[in-house]
């Protein structure tokens, strides 16, 4: 590796803007020298905002003329398998927006062949780096509340009440809310409680969209519950809703871990803290997020950890520069899929479906 990563940018979504552009450009191991995006004018304008020197419109010609090591796929969910496999295929570095693919076949051969190349490989769970999730996740790993029996998991929003087409309400483009926020969900399930082998779900639509000109359109869900069990014998609940009016904020996730000794509650809205209740003592404790979590973030505002420290993108270039393994990778993307297409299944045939 050179002095510093030469990445590009495939998408300069809003998102793209506001997380992977400005993490990159500030991070000292980073050289962000290419963006790609269908609509010229605002990957020119993206290139203009942040000096990014080549500006492409098809990201293949990106892979093949930009003199990359890494690349970032910000684009929707259809177009993360073969842009994958491309990028792979050039032997570069491979950080790929959630959830990783449309189905489990697809994000289980992006990790193999990422595996048989050798490169380094990343999934954006974000919340895996939000301070109070963290430390979460730290005092159930440490037994703070005995061995975790059960969990109770919410993310809401009203951002599916949009009445105009968005891709990710299309089931051919996307797997709607059980995708974009339940991916989230599913993944800290994983990680704090133990792999999942089962699943019942239900899912619904609740908001009407104007139909997209020239493309093949159904309806994907904007509403998901999820009971899902581990193979250690706990259980979950799951709820998600892209079409509930929340205040304050935009977004609402709160989890609950509960154990034999006691119970973890934490949210995104309290992000300095998390809430305690053990047996044997009388009122429940408040136990503040410790320092070496938010680094030189705001304390007030837990997205600002992923422009400021080694996380998110900037975790990627570290690994990527300093040759360490990466969580959550490509692996993880395959076995949230794995779950998603268990709802799916679930919600089709109204029966408990098992994973392999």
């Amino acid at each position: 590796m050179s002095e510093k990563v030469r990445v590009g940018v495939v998408g300069t979504s809003w998102w793209a803007d506001a997380l992977y552009f400005p993490s990159l450009k500030s991070h000292p191991r980073a050289d962000l020298v290419a963006v790609c995006g269908r609509n010229l004018e605002r990957a020119k304008e993206m290139s203009a905002k942040y000096d990014i020197l080549q500006v492409f419109t098809n990201y293949r010609e990106m892979l093949a003329k930009g003199d990359l090591n890494a690349v970032i796929l910000a684009t929707p969910d259809d177009l993360h398998y073969v842009m994958t496999m491309d990028a792979l295929d050039a032997g570069l570095h491979v950080l790929c927006e959630k959830p990783l693919a449309l189905n489990a076949m697809d994000a289980r051969a992006m990790y193999e062949k990422a595996e048989s190349v050798g490169v380094k490989h990343m999934v954006l769970f974000s919340y895996r780096w939000h301070p109070q999730f963290r430390y979460m996740h730290e005092l159930v790993a440490q037994g703070y509340i005995g061995g975790c029996f059960q969990a109770d998991m919410r993310f809401r929003t009203g951002i599916g009440r949009n009445a105009g087409y968005m891709w990710r309400g299309n089931q051919y483009r996307a797997n709607g809310v059980l995708g974009d926020l339940g991916s989230h969900l599913i993944d800290f399930a994983r990680w704090s409680v133990g792999e999942i082998n089962s699943v019942a779900a239900h899912l619904g639509v609740f908001a009407e969209r104007s139909l997209p000109v020239g493309e093949p359109y159904a309806p994907a869900n904007d509403s998901a519950m999820l009971v899902v069990k581990f193979q250690n014998g706990a259980q979950a609940t799951l709820q998600l809703s892209g079409v509930t009016k929340v205040a304050p904020g935009s977004f609402h996730l709160d989890i609950a871990l509960y154990g034999d000794t006691g119970t973890l509650e934490a949210n995104l809205q309290e992000c300095g803290a998390i809430r305690s209740a053990r047996f044997g003592e009388d009122e429940a404790q408040m136990l503040p997020v410790p320092d070496i979590l938010w680094g030189d973030a705001d304390r007030n505002d837990s997205w600002s950890v992923l422009f400021t420290n080694s996380t998110g993108a900037r975790f990627f270039i570290d690994a990527i520069f300093e040759n360490q393994p990466i969580s959550p990778n490509f692996y993880d993307g395959w076995k949230a899929q794995q779950v998603i297409d268990a709802a799916l299944e679930s919600d089709r045939t109204g029966r408990w479906v098992s994973i392999q």
